[in-house]
């Protein structure tokens, strides 16, 4: 079988505008507040080690032992990151995916004081967000 390919291809990782691999609408669009700890080391361990489509053929072992963790937690971190549409996993392969946007409530967040850009007020005008 040939894994030389992106298994989404409609989402290949771009270098964003700022200067980063990870992009910054992962904490900004909280996308980072889905995640465990353990997946998001697994997931700033996959950006680092990734090509730039975003693939990574690392092992399980081999993730296991670079971030000291076992198969079973490694394994659900991988399913919080696939839950979370940041990678997707067909053995051997890692592909890291582009941030697609999140929408945000913002009635909750106006409930709970989080501060909101008037961008994503305009946003929730247009019908873009909740």
């Amino acid at each position: 079988m040939n894994y030389n390919f992106p298994i989404c291809r409609d989402r290949i990782r771009t270098i964003p505008e700022q200067f980063s691999w990870v992009d910054h609408r992962l904490v900004r669009d909280h996308h980072i507040e889905l995640l465990s700890h353990e997946a998001a080391a697994l997931y700033l361990f996959l950006v680092t080690v990734a090509d730039c489509q975003g693939l990574s053929y690392y092992s399980d072992f081999s993730v296991c032992k670079r971030l000291t963790m076992n198969t079973a937690t490694l394994a659900t971190a991988r399913i919080c990151l696939a839950k979370a549409g940041l990678v997707v996993y067909k053995k051997p392969l890692y592909q890291v995916l582009s941030l697609g946007g999140r929408t945000v409530d913002l009635k909750k967040r106006r409930e709970t004081g989080e501060p909101i850009a008037i961008a994503e007020i305009f946003k929730g005008l247009a019908g873009g967000t909740k």
